[in-house]
Formats: structure tokens, sequence, C-alpha cells
């Protein structure tokens, strides 16, 4: 990536594949970033560029791709895949790229160092970071497990297709009331559909939409 291409990416702002950071500060936040593009679209974390799209750049570079390794090491498991890159601005200051692709071993979650069994894992979602959803969880895991599924169709399955020709989406506990079911069993059925490529999804920090394909 040369100048240009810096410039040119910066200009079209934060979303579901780009993140800017002005530098390494707080780097268990910033390796969140990375987790939630490896769990979902694959993205570019910039380093050294203002939330309002300002290429400051980093003084000592180095530096802070050093803090921000050392961070994932700790922090990230399984470990990324990824790769840096670096741009040279016109004051000798360097911006730093982080390439995620999307993850093949997903979920990817972020470690609290102080309870490893602590983990929490993140999506994507425009411009933002969540925290994924137990469902979420279960699919990425169904997706990177990549099996042939295959589910009967009843009549909660029925139902729900019904629901879907006359709403745009579902959510676990709208599908849970329209079939008078228990929530893990609801939870467990739109998993499936959505593994079985019936449904897609949409992760929501209120609670995740399916919708028909």
């Amino acid at each position: 990536m040369n100048l240009k291409d810096l410039y040119r990416l910066v200009s079209e702002g934060e979303g579901q594949q780009l993140e800017f950071k002005l530098k390494a500060n707080h780097p268990h936040k910033i390796v969140r970033e990375m987790v939630a593009f490896a769990n979902s679209d694959g993205g570019k974390l910039l380093v050294g560029v203002a939330d309002n799209r300002e290429i400051i750049g980093l003084k000592y570079a180095d530096e802070d791709e050093y803090v921000l390794e050392k961070e994932m090491l700790k922090s990230i498991q399984p470990p990324l895949t990824y790769e840096i890159e670096r741009v040279r601005l016109e004051d000798g200051k360097e911006v730093l790229a982080f390439n995620i692709p999307t993850g093949e071993n997903r979920p990817y979650s972020v470690v609290n160092p102080e309870n490893i069994e602590a983990k929490k894992v993140y999506v994507r979602v425009a411009d933002k970071s969540i925290q994924a959803s137990k469902e979420i969880k279960e699919i990425l895991k169904g997706l990177t497990k990549g099996k042939s599924l295959r589910f009967a169709y009843g009549e909660k399955e029925t139902l729900l297709m019904k629901y879907l020709g006359e709403k745009k989406y579902v959510t676990v506990e709208q599908f849970s009331e329209l079939a008078n079911i228990p929530r893990k069993n609801a939870s467990r059925t739109l998993i499936l559909l959505v593994l079985t490529h019936v449904l897609g999804f949409h992760p929501k920090e209120g609670g995740d939409q399916f919708y028909m394909l």
C-alpha cells in the first residue's frame, strides 16, 4: 500500500472492514477489533489515523508494532493469521496497517490475562466490534467444521417459514414464542438452519436477526 492508497482508504471512513487507531494505547481493546475482523469478513486496522480521518502517523512505529504483536500473542486464541504493512508519510512518520483475513479457525476470542477461562468472542457489525452471542459462536464453529448437515422439516420450521414470509427477520426470542418452544430449542433450530444455508443472520447487540436466504 502506498501513500495514495492510504489517503483513498482513509477517506472512506471506518466501516465493516476498516478501523482507525491513533496509537497502540490500550492494546487489549485494540485486539478486539482484530478478532472481530477475523470472525467476520476480514479487515484492515490502521494505526496512526484518528477517528476524524486525520492521518497523524507514528513517530516510533516499531514500538507500536511490538506492543500490539505482544498483546496479540498473549490475548488472542487461537493465533491469528495477519500481515503488517507500513506507509511512510511525507514528514517521516509511519502508519501501520494490520491486514486481517477472515479466519480459518473461527471463532477467535480475546482472553482475559487475569482469568484465562474468561474468553470473549467479537464480530464486526458496520463500524463497531460487538460481543458475539451464543448462537453466533456456535454458527462460527459450525462454519469452521464445514460438515454436511441435514434437518427434519417439521411444524416449528413451517411456522418459521410462514413468519419469515411476512416479516424481514426473526430473533431467537420471537421464534421461541411463535413456536411455543424453549429458547434453547429455538436457538438450536436457527443455528441448524443457518448452517444448512436456509437462513442468513445479522449479529445485533439487542438480539441477532435471522432472515430467509
